[in-house]
């Protein structure tokens, strides 16, 4: 009785830490494991296609005894989907202290505390570390530099250091996965392309990284009878659907460290 006592106490917690103001708040959906635990009419959730998206990565990354990093985790989805898939270890960066609080209370009811390992912090991009990881999933995090981290004063600026991070980026693991907003700082007025497509995105990211990463995969959101699903990038869902809205128009980017790909 007394524990689960104590188990409905930690519930009710990790609900009110859910339903706490930010701009992120209520940013992801609750993963498979929490949805067991909290029944749905509880919380309020504004989903940004989470398991789409994660149905999409994992055909391309093998989680299997992994160890990844997870940088601007949010409420810990993509981490704790990652851990049921095989995953061995994660370490994630969270710069709200309500988000982070929130990962750490929903490890420890998961019973994997021992395998999460949560930063109240944003992630250095200029550290020197010899912590090495397989896998790094940096999703929607860059274009709020000089934002939520940061300081940069100008689109030109922000862009530059967009890519110098991601260049950074292979110091750290062989596996990216990458998704980036077209605004600036989430500004509609700052748009960080001038047309705002797709095509752009890919080719700016393709060609200020070549000399780090190879981009192996591009996954495109794609609407099939009403669902939405990602799909690998062709000529057709490279275009632009306003229709979508801005955010299913980013697509995913998997890259894979260039020196994988030398002798």
């Amino acid at each position: 009785m007394l524990i689960e006592k104590q188990s409905n106490v930690r519930i009710k917690e990790l609900v009110r830490l859910y339903e706490q103001t930010s701009k992120h708040s209520n940013y992801q959906i609750l993963p498979s494991q929490l949805q067991e635990l909290i029944p749905s009419e509880q919380i309020h959730v504004k989903t940004r296609y989470e398991k789409e998206r994660m149905s999409y990565i994992k055909k391309k990354i093998d989680w299997k005894d992994s160890c990844f990093c997870d940088i601007g985790c949010n409420c810990g989805f993509f981490s704790f989907e990652a851990l049921e898939l095989g995953a061995k270890k994660g370490t994630l960066y969270e710069g709200n202290q309500v988000h982070a609080d929130f990962v750490k209370l929903a490890a420890k009811i998961l019973n994997v505390e021992s395998q999460i390992t949560v930063h109240n912090d944003y992630f250095s991009f200029e550290w020197n570390t010899a912590e090495k990881y397989d896998v790094v999933l940096l999703l929607n995090v860059l274009h709020h530099i000089g934002d939520d981290y940061g300081n940069v004063k100008s689109i030109d600026n922000a862009k530059d250091y967009i890519l110098k991070m991601l260049k950074c980026m292979t110091s750290y693991t062989n596996k990216l996965i990458v998704q980036l907003g077209f605004n600036w700082m989430g500004n509609r007025t700052l748009g960080l392309f001038k047309g705002g497509t797709k095509e752009e995105m890919i080719r700016w990211i393709k060609e200020g990284t070549k000399d780090n990463w190879v981009i192996s995969s591009i996954g495109i959101a794609c609407e099939d009878d009403g669902k939405i699903c990602y799909r690998d990038l062709n000529e057709d869902n490279v275009k632009r659907n306003d229709e979508m809205g801005e955010f299913l128009n980013r697509p995913i980017f998997i890259m894979d460290n260039v020196s994988m790909y030398r002798l």
